[in-house]
Order: C-alpha cells, then structure tokens, then sequence
C-alpha cells in the first residue's frame, strides 16, 4: 500500500470522527434525542427566530427574480455559480414564484384562509419551528460540515466493508452505510443531502441515489417520539421502533427490485457508464485494507481545506435558493389540499374495505389517514389520535413513518435537489410503501394488543 503523510492520516481519522459525532451521535437533549448536527441548528434557530422568516422570504425573491433575469443571458461553456444558483427550467421558476407568493401570502395574511393558516403555509414558514425556517439553519450546517464525511474518506473506508452487505440485500454500494446511519440516528434530509452531494460527485448512479433517497431517509428516532406523543401511546416505544425498523428493512429489500426504482438508469450524473468492478477488492488487499488506501487517497486529494471550505459554502447557498423554495411551493401545495379538501380522503377510501378484512377496528376512520401522510409525516397521526383503539392508533402511527415519502419534508426536499426522481415516482414509491406496509403492520398490532 502507498506510503501517505502524517497530515493525510491526521485529516482520515481526525475530521472523519468530527464527521461521525456530528451527524451520527446521538445525544439525549431536553427535547429527545438528537444529533449534534440538529442541536446546532436548533440553536441558531433559535437565536434568529424573530428574523428567519423575513431571511427565508428575502431568500425566495432572489430565488425567483434570478431564476428569471438569468433566462435573458446566454449560457456560456463553462457553468458559473449563477448558472448554478439560478439556471433552472421553467417548470422550477414557477415553483420558485409560487413560493414568493405562498409565503407573501401567510406572513402579510393576505388572501384564502386555506393560504394563511397556521396548518399549510404557517407550518412551514412561521419564525416558530416552522420546517423551511428550520431548513436554513440546517442547510447552513450541513453544507459547510458534510465535507468531514464525504470528502476525507470515511465513505469509502466503510465502503469496501460494507459492500457484501448493501449490494446483494439493498443493490446499492458499500458507501451507503453511512448515508443510512446518519438517517436513521440523525434525519432522513441529511441523508437525502448526502446522497445527493455523493450522487453529484458521480460515487452513485442515478438508480443507486433514488433507491438510497427514497428508501433509507427515514424519520429520526426523535419524530418517532414526537409520533408515539401524539396518539398517545409513549410505552410502546421499543415495540414501535422495532417495527418500524423491521417493516423498513423489508421494504429496502423490496423496493430496488420493482418499479419505478428498478427501471432508473445505471448511469452517472453525468451519464457516464460506472465501472462494473469499481468495488471490487483488487488482489494484495484485503476489504479492511483497501478502504484504507481508498480512505487515504480521499484525504490526500483533500488536502487543501480552503477549497472544500469554499465547496462547502456554495453548497449552503445552492441549497437555500434550489430547495428551500421548491420545499415551500410543493408542501404548501399538499397541506392545502390535506387541510381543505377531500383529496386525500377520497384517495385513502380505497383502504377501508382492506383495513376491516384485516380486522383493524375503526376502519372507516384509520382508512382516511392512510394517503393524507403524503402531505405531512405528521398529519396521519393527527387525524387518528381520537380513535379510540390502542391497536388502530399504533397501527397508524407504525404505517406512517414507514412511508417514508413526505411532500413537507423529504419529498419536497427531494425534489429540489438534483436527485433522477419526479414527483410522480414520489407518489408511487409512497403508495407502494404502503401498500406493503399495511399487511405487515396490521399483525405485528395484533401480535402486540
């Protein structure tokens, strides 16, 4: 193996652990468990909460007058942070105005009350936890800090290890691990982060990025508290967490195999064709070994810090102007049609005659929360927190974090990145998650109650 430099070996191991206790260690806090990363965002949320609405608004405008003006100039060869921040087609302008208009809407209470409600527009932009608002701070953090653990080479130090796992059970590479780990301990839009950025840098195809997207950024252990709190039922905890633990690895043995996940193209960002033996232990080295001399070259090509600094805060702002918005016009969209129409209860009455053959009690009113989470992750449990069954209410709340697809949350986070996934693959892989979760669901309830 190549000699490298104590300086390479200091940047591997120690920037890599900083990586891991950032976004990766769980600490108990007075609001649950959470990683340091969330703890810093929540702080500076925190601190600027009076303005941050105001910032995010601000933030839109630029979005969408950029996004416009930029249509007038001419596209040169080589792409400018312009082109990056602003240069998007027309369908993704709108989306842009829409959230303009979506958050003017709310913070100057102008318009429909379906607009101005405290439960669409309000949960997403009020200065008070509101989930664009906190996504800045979020962004802020993880932009500046995801280089400590993609670019110093942890990824692929697990990565060779990991291989023999996530490729046959998953068909997804050995790196993954990390991007799952830091779901399922952190939150599901810092894995959907990661893997874009991992997807970008062309270390994932385009169906391997989709697959981890849409089937590892699952919701932190804290929202499941958050859920167990909500249809009260805060003993079941392990027997919750368990479940949906399980259900969720039978679902990522599932869902790479059929469509639409199956179908997308084993090819790069930039349509290059990966090498079929790229994770392949090359003789003389043995797994161990040859995530280290990966790891190390990772390092070495990383060497110069004020460059990944600089990456780091364009990062931030591609992901203010590029997602923020598109998280405010899709979940704005949703919550209305959620809150103030029957859509989704018009969608979820196909399930009553299947929740009542599988004997869930109040099946007529367990049915109607089974599409509304495609809206909100919190939505489900809202609706089904007066049902009078522990077994329905932990059954709905067990079904709704295993759907993983939230337009609030990580489906319109989803869609602002440049990850291969439009919204009707969203919907979809929601309602296929569902589909297989229901059965599996419904006798784990009645094994427990």
């Amino acid at each position: 193996m190549k000699k490298f430099t104590p300086y390479t070996w200091f940047l591997f191991i120690v920037l890599s652990l900083v990586g891991v206790f950032l976004f990766i260690t769980p600490l108990n806090t007075d609001d649950g468990i959470k990683v340091p990363i969330a703890i810093l965002a929540n702080a500076l949320s925190t601190q600027v909460a009076s303005v941050i609405h105001w910032f995010a608004f601000f933030i839109f405008i630029i979005a969408a007058v950029g996004a416009v003006i930029i249509k007038f100039v001419p596209e040169k060869k080589e792409r400018s942070i312009w082109d990056s921040l602003f240069r998007v087609n027309w369908f993704w302008t709108i989306m842009r105005i829409l959230a303009v208009i979506f958050a003017a809407m709310y913070l100057f209470q102008v318009g429909p009350e379906s607009f101005t409600s405290d439960y669409t527009a309000g949960l997403l932009i009020t200065p008070d936890g509101g989930l664009v608002t906190m996504m800045f701070s979020l962004f802020l953090f993880a932009g500046l800090l995801l280089p400590l653990l993609t670019d110093f080479g942890l990824l692929e130090f697990f990565g060779s290890m990991m291989v023999k796992i996530m490729r046959p059970l998953f068909k997804i590479p050995g790196r993954s691990a990390i991007d799952c780990l830091a779901s399922f301990v952190g939150d599901g839009t810092i894995g959907v982060l990661l893997t874009a950025r991992q997807y970008e840098e062309g270390n994932y195809t385009a169906r391997e990025a989709a697959t981890i997207a849409t089937t590892f950024s699952v919701v932190s252990i804290t929202f499941c508290f958050v859920v167990l709190e909500t249809v009260n039922l805060n003993n079941y905890f392990f027997s919750f967490y368990g479940s949906v633990i399980l259900v969720s690895i039978i679902l990522a043995f599932i869902m790479p195999r059929i469509y639409p996940l199956r179908g997308k193209a084993d090819t790069n960002f930039d349509g290059s064709i990966p090498d079929e033996k790229r994770e392949d232990v090359p003789e003389g080295f043995n797994a161990i070994t040859f995530g280290l001399h990966n790891a190390l070259k990772k390092a070495e090509d990383n060497k110069n810090l004020g460059k990944v600094i600089g990456s780091g805060l364009k990062n931030v702002l591609e992901m203010w102007f590029a997602i923020t918005p598109v998280i405010m016009a899709f979940g704005t969209i949703a919550l209305v049609l959620a809150e103030y129409t029957s859509f989704f209860k018009i969608l979820g009455m196909p399930f009553e005659p299947i929740l009542a053959a599988l004997q869930i009690p109040f099946a007529d009113e367990a049915a109607q929360t089974m599409i509304v989470g495609f809206a909100d992750m919190l939505l489900p449990s809202i609706l089904g927190a007066g049902i009078e069954s522990d077994l329905t209410r932990f059954f709905i709340a067990t079904v709704s974090v295993t759907q993983l697809i939230y337009m609030s949350e990580v489906g319109g986070l989803i869609l602002g990145t440049k990850l291969p996934i439009k919204i009707w693959d969203l919907f979809i892989i929601f309602l296929i998650r569902t589909i297989i979760s229901i059965p599996i669901v419904a006798l784990i309830s009645h094994m427990i109650f």
